[in-house]
């Protein structure tokens, strides 16, 4: 059983930051891509960050939050951040961690609960 957790989340105003992370444990392998979503009401959940080890670490952004925002991991954690900055009103919305693991040729995804960011303008 693996469990995912996000932390962080919460109001803030136009232009301020935040930081999510998210956690694993239980029966998790070795991670090697981390990402966060994002849902909002009556959308599909979208890709915001990832960051992908069998890619030399490469971080890749969606275009709405390249320069604002940074993907980062602590291997020795098995943790996940995303450091948002200069947030607007449109970043509102329920972020999601998901992580990709695997075991010889078994790979295996997760998903956390989500947390929920509002920024108020």
């Amino acid at each position: 059983q693996v469990r995912v957790v996000e932390s962080g989340g919460g109001l803030v105003q136009s232009g301020g930051s935040m930081r999510l992370s998210c956690a694993a444990s239980g029966s998790i392998f070795t991670v090697y891509y981390m990402a966060w979503y994002r849902q909002t009401p009556g959308t599909q959940r979208e890709l915001v960050a990832a960051i992908d080890r069998d890619r030399g670490g490469l971080a890749q952004y969606d275009g709405s939050v390249r320069g604002r925002f940074i993907i980062s991991r602590d291997n020795t954690k098995g943790t996940v951040y995303l450091q948002m900055n200069n947030l607007k009103p449109e970043d509102t919305a329920v972020y999601y961690c998901y992580l990709r693991d695997r075991l010889g040729d078994s790979e295996y995804t997760h998903w956390g609960q989500g947390t929920q960011v509002t920024v108020s303008s």
